[in-house]
């Protein structure tokens, strides 16, 4: 099997198509396999609602480009690198305070106690500064996570990528891509309505009223 390896002049960007996941849990345990997160899965895999759908959502930190959790940090303890990765909280700096934990707006943060420490999806810097894919878009067989450029994308995939999001009057823009069906509709409006689309109902059920 050839493993693909990204030179610097690649920029191959992170994309989460949730519509895609099949919550094998894949990527949780590849997670803790990545040499930089001391053994733990750092990826949040969500059930959507178990009473009436199967549908699973894996979460990794969407990277913002003006991150919410190192604007709170009274220590001063989160870094974003020159890629716009966000880093987990520095060791000698962290003092476990949580305010990032309580404040990003997509809940991914950890705080651990056993190391007094935020560890957070960090993209896998020790593989991704080696033109390696993360692990969990390596190993995942639906593709919900994937790592490419913008031509492999548009080669082997289908849907727009959109990477602006609204908490009520909180704007965000992030280094991770979401597919959607339509560019036109503007920021995902998280705390707004959810958008529709045909993967609710592939089968046009819905719509003709026939659910036989």
């Amino acid at each position: 099997m050839t493993i693909a390896r990204y030179g610097i002049d690649d920029r191959p960007m992170f994309v989460i198509d949730q519509s895609r996941c099949i919550g094998c849990e894949a990527c949780v345990q590849a997670c803790m396999e990545c040499g930089t997160h001391r053994g733990r899965s750092l990826i949040h895999l969500d059930t959507i609602d178990r009473a009436e759908t199967t549908q699973t959502a894996p979460m990794v930190c969407m990277h913002c480009e003006d991150p919410t959790c190192a604007q709170v940090c009274p220590a001063d303890a989160i870094k974003q690198n020159e890629d716009g990765v966000v880093q987990s909280a520095l060791k000698p700096r962290c003092i476990g305070c949580s305010n990032c934990v309580l404040a990003c707006p997509f809940g991914v943060p950890k705080y651990y106690a056993r190391v007094d420490q935020m560890m957070k999806c960090d993209m896998c810097t020790d593989r991704t500064s080696e033109g390696l894919k993360p692990m969990c878009a390596s190993v995942c067989p639906s593709e919900a996570l994937w790592y490419g450029t913008l031509e492999e994308f548009e080669d082997q995939r289908t849907g727009s990528l959109l990477r602006n999001f609204r908490f009520g009057r909180q704007e965000v823009r992030t280094k991770v891509f979401t597919v959607v069906d339509d560019l036109d509709a503007g920021p995902v409006d998280v705390m707004g309505p959810a958008r529709s689309s045909w993967l609710d109902d592939p089968f046009g059920l819905e719509a003709s009223g026939d659910e036989t």
